[in-house]
């Protein structure tokens, strides 16, 4: 298990009425089962966002709202049920998605969110406004559950983009980890661009015995990957190194994979940049569920 999270901590998914919030509440519960920990349900009543000026909403509009929580919940925790047998406890919060679930993530193994919301009759309430802000704030690793299929069992690989950045190498770590725990292969992938700057300048470049550029990628991916078979003797690591931009051979390897990991950003990101490029398109446009893994320091 992952060292950085104590066992205890749940999986927690963030619902809000809609038929993607319970398939990602469905993928939460199968992981949380894996994982043999309990399942926490989220739905946020967005109340500071009904404020009118000073005025806060009404009585019978919280009223209302708080009903229609607890609906949710009770049909999300018997959505899980039927999936898995596990723990689930629900939380009815007053604040709005976002910051709700990245407080909530303080103590979470993953935040699972799906990847459109219901489309709440208020801005700023549907689910599907969520996403990229968790990812990109939360202190636990974010998975966004995208495609129908979820869960088939046609589904293959987990999927692991390295880039060679520290956060990468927390991105396998997590990968590894989801690869044991559903007893599928994992394929590694490390592409490389001649437009692009950060891989131009590496220092291995300039090593004489560097040779082709798809040499320096090769030897890179099969040094950061060494040592995980020992620790992970149960998954089969297939490896892929090609020219190009990293999302669109992670978009191409999600139509049929199970899962996609990728660090919330990559080698040569702006400073300050939250979310990379490459990870927001994935959350975007994946075929199948994406994590995004946060950086160390913000999981302790």
């Amino acid at each position: 298990m992952n060292d950085v999270v104590p066992e205890n901590y749940p999986v927690v998914v963030g619902v809000d009425g809609s038929e993607s919030a319970l398939t990602a509440v469905r993928w939460g519960a199968r992981d949380a089962a894996h994982r043999h920990t309990s399942l926490r349900l989220v739905h946020a009543l967005g109340l500071p966002s009904l404020y009118v000026g000073a005025w806060p909403p009404s009585t019978e509009l919280r009223e209302e709202l708080a009903e229609r929580g607890n609906e949710i919940l009770v049909a999300a925790k018997d959505a899980a049920k039927q999936v898995a047998d596990i723990e689930v406890e629900v939380v009815c919060d007053n604040g709005d998605p976002a910051p709700v679930l990245i407080e909530k993530s303080r103590e979470a193994w993953l935040i699972v969110l799906g990847a459109s919301g219901h489309g709440g009759f208020l801005a700023g309430l549907a689910l599907g406004s969520t996403p990229v802000k968790v990812a990109s704030h939360a202190h636990s690793a974010v998975v966004v559950v995208r495609g129908e299929d979820a869960d088939s069992p046609e589904r293959d690989a987990v999927v692991v983009g390295i880039d060679g950045s520290p956060l990468s190498e927390s991105a396998l770590s997590f990968a590894f980890e989801e690869a044991s725990l559903r007893g599928a292969p994992l394929t590694a992938v490390h592409t490389w661009f001649d437009g692009d700057a950060a891989e131009m300048l590496a220092p291995e470049r300039f090593s004489e015995e560097r040779g082709t550029a798809q040499d320096v990628a090769e030897r890179m991916l099969s040094e950061r990957l060494a040592g995980w078979g020992e620790k992970y003797p149960d998954v089969t690591v297939e490896r892929v190194v090609v020219r190009g931009r990293p999302h669109q051979k992670l978009l191409k390897l999600s139509e049929q994979a199970q899962l996609v990991v990728v660090g919330s950003r990559g080698r040569g990101g702006f400073a300050g940049l939250l979310l990379g490029s490459h990870s927001q398109a994935l959350i975007h446009a994946a075929k199948c569920p994406v994590m995004v893994v946060r950086p160390a320091e913000d999981r302790a």
